[in-house]
């Protein structure tokens, strides 16, 4: 019988990425740093990249795995390839992994992860979706955080655009990349089915939610310390301005209809998520 590792059980697309595969028949193990169960699933096992003492267990007799890099790491690669090298040693033999749409193959951090799996592993796939949805109504992110406060969204975007996609969707990619007979054996670059500007966000928010919602456009320079002042560490608000900046310049302009051909059903839209969500903006 399969049985396949989620790795960050917790998440917005580890959480239903097990659900959906427990759904389906499979062994299910949940890793997490919290000792308690996530979703409802045969085992769980506690899981850190950083503790080697966790790692034994959570690998052995696992067939497929599905991974989730460490949260505000600078190098994730650094932590995570001894594992999956350690995994594939086991009898790992597919490997799920969660990237980014603005990580290349080969480039630094989950780049070199994303490298590492397509030239080792048996089989595998890699997740690339563009921003998540989930970024407006997530406690704790700077996003949410601003639209609680006082009802703005502050980047260096400018007029780029982003095809926003729902984790949900993600995760929908996700559980067929680890569920299906075939290794899909390629990179999934995830959107949802528009691409819209930070104006454009703000906008449908507005409307959705009947609140005034703001766009306000930083520099690079102002949207650091804003990000710093809400205590992100600089090494990570430097990185994610930088995002902004390749957002500013087109990188993330891009909709794709990955969701659509591998899991049959269109990706959900910016305004029904908002829909969906606007209890959490009350």
């Amino acid at each position: 019988m399969t049985r396949i590792l989620v790795i960050g059980a917790a998440g917005n697309t580890g959480r239903p990425i097990a659900a959906g595969l427990t759904a389906e028949g499979f062994t299910v193990r949940t890793a997490t740093r919290d000792s308690r169960p996530p979703v409802a699933a045969a085992e769980h096992v506690r899981f850190d990249w950083a503790d080697p003492s966790t790692h034994g267990a959570a690998l052995e007799g696992v067939d497929r795995m599905y991974v989730l890099a460490p949260g505000l790491v600078e190098d994730p690669s650094a932590l995570m390839i001894p594992v999956l090298e350690r995994a594939l040693a086991s009898g790992v033999r597919r490997v799920v992994l969660l990237s980014a749409s603005a990580v290349p193959e080969g480039g630094p951090g989950l780049g070199q992860v994303h490298h590492f799996l397509r030239t080792h592993a048996p089989e595998w796939s890699v997740l690339q979706p563009s921003w998540f949805m989930q970024n407006f109504i997530n406690p704790g992110h700077h996003h949410d955080a601003g639209l609680r406060r006082d009802g703005t969204l502050v980047t260096a975007t400018g007029q780029g655009r982003v095809g926003f996609v729902d984790a949900g969707d993600i995760a929908a990619v996700g559980v067929r990349a680890l569920a299906e007979d075939v290794s899909h054996d390629t990179a999934h670059v995830i959107t949802g089915p528009q691409a819209l500007s930070y104006d454009d966000v703000a906008a449908i928010l507005s409307r959705v939610s009947g609140r005034a919602i703001r766009h306000l456009h930083a520099t690079p320079e102002e949207a650091q310390r804003h990000l710093q002042a809400s205590g992100m560490p600089e090494v990570y608000a430097r990185f994610l301005t930088l995002l902004d900046t390749s957002i500013r310049e087109g990188a993330e302009d891009r909709v794709t209809d990955t969701v659509l051909r591998v899991t049959g059903r269109a990706p959900r839209d910016f305004e029904s998520f908002a829909r969906a969500h606007l209890d959490v903006r009350r």
